[in-house]
């Protein structure tokens, strides 16, 4: 058996939507099929890129690997069917703002897509709090924007969640709590907690939070990741971040493993943003129907 495309585009479906029932609707195909090309898959990757619980499909650390190599598929056979005469017609500028987090670790591999798909289209970037943001839509300083589509909360927005990130406990390799056959929000809370304050991650983490008789015993606010990332190796605090900012090693080469909260926590959305009510511009058009084709979102359900 060889792969196809029918392979990966229900591996990434599937993948973004954390289940086989959401990943067929959107496709407008069977479960079975779904299923049954999963395990396609595995068999020839030789390993599970899914752990089937009962609030989902979960990807395995090799499954966030292949999810990477996946995407970069489905971009190219998009790209090679794209063709030369639709990519000379665009052009024009979009000013686009996006968040930090959205920024560093979503926006660059889109952007370089864009750029070569597109030639004549000049996208003008800023990086902004969520609060610029949205005050720079409503007042048409920006066309669109690229961000943590779970914090807005302007109602004369619309959003468009393009991906959810699951929210996974990060502790050092070796870590008494992976032996676990469940952790849940209790045994987070007797661990001394690295809070990430960047992109209101703290506000965010503690609206989860209160929604329980715990709270983190937090050892260090702060904004930088990579500190997060090296305390957490260096086994000196834990925390609860999203699989869209993870990486497996510190900066000194320390690994950083994952487990599943039980219940899981809220996801991360990710997605695009515009002002309610505008006539979108051909480039905006064109900059949403790029996101779309890369993440399996149908066009035709989204508001226009």
């Amino acid at each position: 058996m060889s792969l196809n495309f029918r392979h990966v585009k229900y591996f990434v479906a599937t993948a973004n939507l954390g289940q086989v029932s959401r990943a067929a609707k959107e496709l407008a195909i069977s479960q079975s099929a779904i299923t049954t090309a999963i395990k396609e898959l595995e068999a020839m990757v030789g390993a599970r890129l899914f752990e089937r619980t009962a609030q989902g499909m979960e990807l395995t650390e090799g499954g966030r690997r292949f999810l990477a190599s996946a995407n970069r598929i489905l971009t190219s056979i998009d790209e090679a069917l794209t063709t030369s005469a639709t990519t000379e017609e665009v052009s024009g500028t979009l000013s686009v703002a996006a968040s930090y987090t959205v920024l560093g670790y979503f926006l660059p591999q889109h952007l370089e897509r864009l750029e070569k798909r597109y030639p004549n289209l000049r996208i003008q970037l800023y990086e902004l709090s969520r609060e610029m943001i949205e005050d720079g839509l409503v007042t048409n300083r920006f066309d669109m924007a690229v961000v943590l589509t779970s914090n807005i909360a302007n109602p004369e927005l619309v959003t468009e969640t393009l991906l959810s990130s699951q929210r996974r406990l990060w502790v050092p390799s070796g870590h008494h709590l992976l032996g676990r056959d469940a952790v849940g929000l209790k045994d987070v809370a007797e661990e001394p907690y690295i809070m990430l304050t960047v992109d209101e991650a703290a506000h965010t983490a503690l609206r989860y939070w209160n929604q329980t008789p715990y709270q983190p015993q937090v050892k260090l606010r702060t904004s930088s990741i990579e500190a997060v990332r090296s305390i957490v190796a260096n086994g000196q605090g834990v925390t609860i971040l999203s699989d869209m900012v993870y990486r497996p090693w510190s900066l000194e080469g320390r690994r950083i493993e994952t487990v599943v909260p039980t219940p899981p926590v809220p996801a991360m959305s990710i997605g695009l943003a515009w002002r309610q009510g505008v006539e979108l511009t051909p480039a905006m058009k064109l900059f949403r129907h790029y996101f779309s084709s890369v993440y399996q979102t149908p066009v035709s359900q989204l508001p226009a």
